[in-house]
């Protein structure tokens, strides 16, 4: 392909208002190309309204089958699976416990209600991705991943999900052989379904947050222009510093901070400097389809 290209998609939108506020800002200033919903939080109605008044921006489902935030922020299930909710009514706070308990058919019939939810809501959705990797069936819930990308080809949907292995990119405690693996295994399935992916999934995690937000633009930026040739994808989770936000969410100021990196005038310059291509997951779509 020759050139960078990089998605960086604004996730957990529809998780609250002070969420929604900072995604509405970055859409409207330009700062940001793609998104998705949170379909069963809180915020969702308000984040389905803004983009189905903006069809043209980029904006898709992410699929949510967690709440790490149960106490302080809680929902359940759109469909009321038994497998998908612990004894309170709530989604299973980690990947893990949604795996360890989840029937896949349940898992499944969730997330088309999700995306439904949406379209119903009037949106055309962009794409679909996992919050917090749920649908990836990296804990043991193999068929997941392939039912999934099934799912998506059937809708017409890209997913994010890497198709390539990137070492710099391998968590820490898996074996980069069965990285490789697990980059052959989507790739496949992605080509069997027809369903667009990006090349490279970069882990914002591994972004140093730093003592300062100067720091942190610096980490951010320099951790970003060195991705490889292809399309790449990353995600922020910005947020603004309300009420709301900080007892929703321990990372509050990260999220802010992301909310601001967005912004900067600095961050486009360096992507722009360095040869970074921003595209959408619409872009993404034309690429892949149009080969």
């Amino acid at each position: 392909m020759g050139k960078k290209y990089l998605i960086i998609n604004a996730d957990d939108f529809g998780l609250c208002h002070s969420a929604n506020e900072a995604v509405f800002d970055l859409f409207r200033s330009g700062c940001i190309l793609s998104s998705t919903i949170m379909a069963p939080a809180p915020g969702a109605d308000e984040a389905i309204k803004f983009a189905a008044e903006n069809p043209d921006y980029a904006i898709g489902v992410h699929l949510t089958h967690t709440n790490e935030w149960q106490e302080r922020w809680p929902w359940g299930s759109l469909t009321g699976g038994k497998t998908l909710e612990n004894e309170e009514g709530r989604m299973w706070p980690e990947s893990e416990d949604f795996e360890a308990h989840c029937d896949y058919g349940e898992a499944i019939a969730e997330a088309r209600a999700q995306i439904e939810k949406c379209v119903k809501g009037g949106m055309h959705p962009s794409h679909v991705d996992s919050h917090m990797g749920a649908m990836y069936g990296m804990n043991g819930k193999l068929k997941m991943l392939p039912l999934t990308l099934k799912m998506c080809g059937e809708l017409g949907y890209p997913f994010r999900m890497f198709s390539k292995p990137l070492a710099s990119q391998c968590p820490e405690e898996t074996n980069m052989a069965l990285f490789k693996i697990m980059c052959r295994y989507s790739g496949a399935f992605g080509k069997i379904f027809r369903v667009p992916m990006p090349d490279y999934l970069i882990f914002p995690e591994k972004i140093e947050k730093g003592e300062s937000y100067e720091e942190f633009k610096n980490n951010f930026i320099e951790y970003l222009i060195k991705i490889p040739e292809g399309i790449s994808e990353t995600y922020v989770h910005p947020a603004m510093p309300t009420d709301e936000m900080k007892s929703i969410a321990g990372s509050w100021e990260r999220r802010y901070w992301e909310y601001l990196v967005m912004k900067d005038p600095d961050t486009h310059a360096a992507f722009k400097a360095n040869g970074v291509h921003l595209i959408s997951y619409r872009h993404l779509a034309a690429f892949r389809l149009n080969k």
